[in-house]
């Protein structure tokens, strides 16, 4: 959710019309995060000719209507061109303060712009900030917790600016006193051409594009080295905890010095891969400043077993993958490369003719694996929905305890973990808080944790021990397909290698397997049904509320299949164990309720054939998901949609798709936008 987009040239010309045109798109980028607001602040305005004023624009509602509002500015020469220039932008999802421009970002630190910041996250202490920075006189014009950042700078510059106080030094005295998640991109009038960002607990990346070789393919972290506090004497404790001043006796790392480089810093990848693939993930607390056109990371402190240089990561994402093509939408886009994806997941690690899997990225933590006493599925949303999908699989091919949580329940219940857990986390940014902050609860007690993730460089992916990218390629729609099948598949694989020297369990491994090898042209016969299920859809978009009823193997279909359906219609839409039908359920049940319901021809088929039985004497009118060429299931149905027969285990990978493609086609007849539906986000980085 949110996103930040920032760019600095150094000594690369640019008209301020070629600027604003790379702030925008780089917003388009990210605007499947999801977002209700949009912004931007750039150096140089004409007015007063004054060079050293920022401009800001904002607005509520879509990127093209900044781009309107820019289009409408006074006084500003979009052909002046610029050596030396930054400018910061925003897409913002509202949590303090309803979407309006007054809230959007950038915030900023007083009424002549002096510093302007962007901010992914929540600031948890901010009231008492506030409170603090009231007392000293500053004004607040907005409802976010975002703008006590600007104004604490403020404070901290002009209590300091005599002591020649860095551009740097003033953020990081600031970030010691915010608790909570963020990621943060600034800019002042104070320090024209520099730009400093840091994260904690939000994602944030730095883009290097120079035209010259980059000196080294390694960034060194600098240290404070424990200069005597700052603080003033009438402080109130509150906002001012013992700040560390950073004077590191390093020399700062140059990536390109007094040479024409270009910088962009990022939310997310998507947002710079057209301008370079050379990049620098940010870790916690980490704070990267660009002066003079030169990059350096620093910390505050340095703990015992973090990393003291950063890589820059050589991107292979190809724009092309992030572009819709064809297709009317990312989301359709993304249902239809399935058959791909799976590939993908799958490339290099399941060789068919031997029926033998590897895992490289948990190979050396095996051994350790097999030793535990069970196996935690932390996760939410979608990711949560994987995990259940194959819990029963799971159970039968470790013969260990399988306990699927979800991230924020597991958290709040305190849940007891200890030293021979292993602890799974999914999640498709590799981001998501809840399960972040449930990865380090774990972590802490000393249980192994391995990540499950589609984001090469994300904090779930750095943070733990070992873990499987699941290789599904870009998923910019905010309703995730593609990412849901690939993690079913990686967790399959999972369980295919812990079983892998178990003789009673060699036929079971080559069933799976010989599956697996099947599924992608299965995925793609599917999807040949899409105009059946558009038709559906046409019977269904009026209705106001759909039933999904299942069980065994098919319960996470249900599942996954009805929060689809509530994320693009706006539908009410309800999983249903079909087991559970009696208890409670079946009250909702008449002719005018529409249920549809996944039965194929597995161990619990006749259960379902009987919960059918019961849907049809209360005179529903049931719509089956059935096994292909089942004529005695078929005949019960109001309606009906064949999928082929796959392994037990692996038929949710199939009836999953008719419902993606149901709840897509749904929102497309009721004018929705399928790819960024209303107050959701795609990658939920605060709790």
């Amino acid at each position: 959710m949110c996103g930040i987009f920032a760019y600095l040239n150094f000594l690369v010309p640019a008209k301020r019309k070629e600027i604003l045109e790379i702030l925008i798109n780089g917003l388009k980028r990210l605007e499947y995060r999801g977002y209700d607001s949009a912004g931007l602040a750039f150096e140089g305005s004409e007015i007063d000719q004054n060079d050293n004023l920022i401009k800001m624009v904002k607005c509520k509602g879509r990127v093209s209507m900044l781009e309107d509002e820019i289009k409408r500015l006074e006084n500003v020469n979009y052909e002046k061109e610029y050596k030396i220039h930054v400018g910061i932008a925003h897409t913002r999802w509202a949590t303090h303060g309803e979407p309006s421009s007054v809230n959007s970002h950038p915030q900023r630190s007083d009424l002549d712009n002096e510093f302007m910041v962007v901010h992914n996250g929540i600031i948890t202490n901010y009231k008492d900030i506030k409170s603090l920075l009231e007392k000293k006189g500053h004004k607040f014009e907005s409802e976010t917790d975002t703008e006590v950042i600007a104004k604490m700078i403020k404070h901290i510059y002009d209590s300091h600016k005599d002591n020649n106080i860095s551009f740097r030094e003033c953020v990081e005295l600031t970030i010691q006193q915010l608790e909570g998640a963020f990621a943060l991109c600034l800019m002042s009038r104070h320090f024209p051409g520099e730009c400093v960002a840091a994260r904690r607990g939000s994602p944030l990346l730095v883009g290097v594009k120079s035209k010259a070789k980059l000196l080294t393919d390694q960034i060194p972290v600098l240290y404070s080295k424990g200069r005597d506090s700052i603080k003033d004497e009438n402080e109130d404790h509150r906002g001012f905890i013992n700040p560390q001043r950073c004077d590191s006796t390093t020399e700062f790392h140059t990536v390109g010095e007094q040479s024409e480089v270009e910088y962009f810093f990022a939310s997310d990848a998507s947002a710079i891969i057209e301008h370079t693939n050379q990049v620098i993930f940010l870790e916690d607390d980490d704070v990267a400043a660009i002066n003079n056109g030169t990059l350096s990371i620093h910390r505050i402190k340095r703990t015992l077993d973090e990393s003291t240089v950063r890589d820059v990561i050589t991107l292979k994402l190809e724009l092309q993958e992030i572009m819709k093509g064809s297709y009317g939408t990312f989301m359709e886009k993304e249902i239809f490369e399935q058959p791909e994806s799976v590939i993908n997941t799958m490339r290099g690690r399941v060789n068919f003719e031997k029926n033998q899997v590897i895992l490289g990225g948990i190979k050396d933590y095996m051994s350790e694996i097999r030793r535990c006493r069970r196996l935690l599925f932390i996760a939410c949303g979608t990711s949560y929905h994987s995990a259940v999908a194959t819990r029963q699989l799971l159970e039968e091919l470790t013969e260990l305890p399988v306990m699927v949580e979800l991230a924020s329940d597991f958290l709040d219940r305190q849940t007891p973990v200890f030293r021979d857990d292993v602890c799974f986390f999914i999640s498709q940014s590799g981001e998501t808080a809840d399960t972040l902050m449930a990865l380090r609860y774990c972590k802490q007690r000393g249980a192994l944790i391995v990540g499950i993730t589609n984001t090469v460089g994300s904090t779930i992916s750095r943070d733990s021990h070992c873990g499987v990218h699941i290789n599904a390629g870009p998923e910019i729609g905010v309703a995730s397909t593609k990412a849901y099948t690939s993690q079913f598949i990686s967790l399959v694989m999972f369980g295919l290698v812990m079983c892998e020297d178990r003789i009673s369990m060699q036929e079971r491994r080559t069933e799976i397997i010989q599956g697996l090898k099947k599924l992608p042209e299965m995925i793609n016969d599917v999807l040949q049904m899409n105009e059946k299920v558009n038709d559906l859809a046409k019977e269904l978009y009026k209705q106001k509320s759909l039933l999904v009823m299942g069980r065994g193997y098919n319960f996470a279909t249900c599942l996954e299949g009805a929060l689809k359906i509530k994320e693009l219609t706006y539908m009410h839409s309800e999983g249903i164990l079909a087991g559970e039908l009696k208890h409670g359920p079946l009250a909702l049940v008449d002719k005018a309720m529409p249920v549809l319901m996944v039965i194929t021809r597995d161990k619990v088929y006749q259960k379902c054939v009987n919960a059918l039985q019961q849907v049809k004497s209360r005179h529903g009118r049931p719509i089956l998901l059935c096994s292909k060429g089942d004529e005695e299931t078929m005949q019960q149905a109001y309606r009906y949609i064949e999928v082929p027969n796959a392994v037990d285990c692996l038929q949710g990978l199939l009836t999953v798709v008719p419902l993606q493609l149901l709840s897509f086609h749904i929102a497309v007849l009721k004018g929705n936008n399928v790819d960024c539906p209303r107050n959701l986000a795609k990658s939920v980085t605060v709790e």
